[in-house]
């Protein structure tokens, strides 16, 4: 696996490392030594798979309250989607940014995002679903969201988001005195 880390402190881009022949390739999706060398998160607890119909659709920005917080490892697995992470750390050097990038079916490359990230996604095909790596069991009762397009974070989303749940329209904006208890 390539590891090449993002602006947000923490948080990493992932590209397989491909071996190749006339039948096709091998390449490690997960590698706990790998993770490791890096100082990353190397026990996981759940799989979760999303499949959305229509581009367009938002899922996000969601987060676990301690001490369920989540480390992420997102793929897309089908279609195309925008993968947003948002540092609301506020002891992190890089609290208040974002970072998206672009995961494909064709790509393969995963983001690795970190506790105390807000997490995100908007499909930018129809048909897309998105298979991810979490190291902390969902808990409803820790769980948190910001909304989308909260103006203090100013996520710049490639496509404008038409489908999303209730709960991801409704949310508040952030504000650390609320959102972090």
């Amino acid at each position: 696996m390539i590891f090449t880390k993002t602006p947000i402190a923490g948080a990493y881009l992932i590209d397989l490392e491909k071996r190749g022949d006339d039948r096709g390739f091998f390449a490690r999706v997960f590698c706990r030594d790998e993770f490791g060398e890096h100082d990353l998160e190397t026990q996981f607890v759940q799989i979760n798979n999303s499949s959305s119909a229509e581009r367009g659709t938002l899922r996000g920005l969601h987060y676990q309250l301690a001490p369920a917080e989540e480390v992420k490892v997102v793929r897309c697995i089908a279609g195309a989607l925008w993968d947003v992470i948002v540092d609301i750390r506020p002891e992190s050097p890089t609290f208040g940014r974002w970072f998206g990038a672009e995961l494909t079916a064709a790509n393969r490359r995963m983001m690795y995002a970190p506790r105390g990230m807000a997490h995100g996604f908007v499909t930018l095909t129809d048909d897309t679903e998105a298979f991810y790596l979490v190291s902390a069991f969902y808990a409803p009762e820790r769980e948190r969201g910001i909304r989308w397009n909260d103006p203090r974070f100013g996520v710049e989303w490639p496509v404008t988001p038409i489908v999303m749940s209730d709960k991801d329209r409704d949310r508040p904006d952030f504000d650390p005195a609320i959102n972090l208890r």
